[in-house]
């Protein structure tokens, strides 16, 4: 397999879904390497692991429709 269909199979999951069994076999790793993250790990990276503090209701309201806030 050729470099450039390596990086496409790597890129682009419709193009990896159509390769066999024996072309998915001989394609290296993917140099980033696997990445599973289990819910909790998920949570905090988004954030949602605690609450929101700020100094008042309508700075957070403004920040998430990024208006600017507080000058």
């Amino acid at each position: 397999m050729s470099n450039t269909n390596v990086v496409r199979a790597w890129k682009d999951p419709s193009y990896r879904g159509s390769l066999d069994a024996e072309e998915l076999a001989l394609m290296p790793a993917h140099p980033a390497g696997l990445v599973e993250l289990s819910d909790k790990e998920l949570r905090e990276a988004s954030g949602l692991t605690g609450l929101a503090v700020t100094t008042h209701i309508t700075c957070t309201e403004s920040t998430l429709r990024r208006f600017r806030c507080c000058p």
